[in-house]
């Protein structure tokens, strides 16, 4: 049961994909493999995985016309990809999974919290709202239950969880008197900024520097520190991990991108300083993108 929440986020991506590329039915048994391959390698739960994809998938039209009745005032194909197939998966296992094994409140919160992880800044409340309308109609199925104990697994103290140190950058170029700053595009539809792990013995700037030319293709030279960044992940051989990434402001050569072949990330480009404020962030990078800006407007 410790990994059922990285399950639950392979489930999401594959429904994503498939999703996006038409609902082809007849792709699902690939992405699915190749998303527990890429994210999840030597995982010990796939027929959770599998099931969980499949049923929602066969239940589609039902969960659909549920979507669109819970929340009237957003049409199905105006709700965002991710949060359309958040709510797939959580009314899934409201309405169709086993009490015993999935009680309602655990679909509900882990619903909400792959909406908080790979949605956008209110995709928590939609999701929460939406499936706890439903709940509500449903009679409030175990609103009484005392809840079962959490695996030691999961209740890792945050102190005493690893810690795996990574490195990422704000990588900025000048092209005459334009500035332009690169960043990747990951599968949950977010730009985010070029990152890796560092590995043992490494100083951060240094491995910065070696995943930038690794993941983006580009020569970049370290300019200023931006701090760190810190979130929690399921791994799924050692359960609960803090990751925490250093970032920097980096400059290069305007130059083209070449994106490594990589899990999750599926563009880079450049874009005009002018022009990132219509770009779709994750709340934690967003800070770190914006002092970044500030920096370069002072130069």
């Amino acid at each position: 049961m410790a990994n059922r929440h990285l399950s639950r986020s392979v489930v999401l991506q594959t429904l994503f994909e498939w999703d996006c590329r038409g609902q082809k039915d007849s792709e699902i048994v690939a992405i699915i493999d190749r998303n527990i391959k890429e994210f999840a390698p030597g995982m010990s739960d796939i027929s959770f995985v599998q099931e969980l994809v499949r049923g929602i998938i066969a239940k589609n039209k039902d969960l659909s016309d549920i979507i669109v009745k819970a929340a009237p005032d957003w049409p199905l194909d105006k709700i965002s990809p991710v949060d359309r197939n958040v709510l797939r998966v959580g009314l899934y296992e409201l309405l169709f999974s086993d009490r015993e094994e999935v009680p309602a409140k655990v679909a509900i919160n882990e619903a909400i919290e792959l909406a908080k992880t790979f949605g956008g800044e209110t995709s928590g409340r939609f999701v929460n709202g939406v499936l706890g309308a439903v709940y509500k109609e449903l009679g409030e199925p175990g609103k009484d239950a005392t809840p079962a104990k959490k695996s030691k697994i999961i209740d890792i103290p945050y102190e005493k969880m690893p810690v795996q140190h990574l490195g990422g950058a704000v990588v900025f170029a000048k092209d005459g008197a334009d500035i332009y700053l690169a960043f990747v595009h990951d599968v949950f539809g977010h730009w985010t900024l070029s990152k890796g792990k560092i590995p043992e013995g490494v100083e951060p700037g240094e491995g910065t520097v070696a995943k930038v030319k690794e993941e983006i293709g580009l020569d970049v030279a370290i300019q200023a520190d931006l701090g760190t960044n810190e979130y929690i992940a399921n791994d799924p051989e050692m359960g609960k991990m803090r990751k925490e990434v250093h970032y920097y402001l980096a400059e290069s050569p305007y130059t083209d991108l070449v994106l490594a072949k990589k899990p999750g990330l599926d563009d880079a480009k450049w874009f005009n300083l002018a022009d990132i404020l219509e770009l779709n962030f994750y709340n934690d990078i967003l800070p770190i993108v914006t002092k970044a800006v500030t920096l370069l407007s002072e130069k």
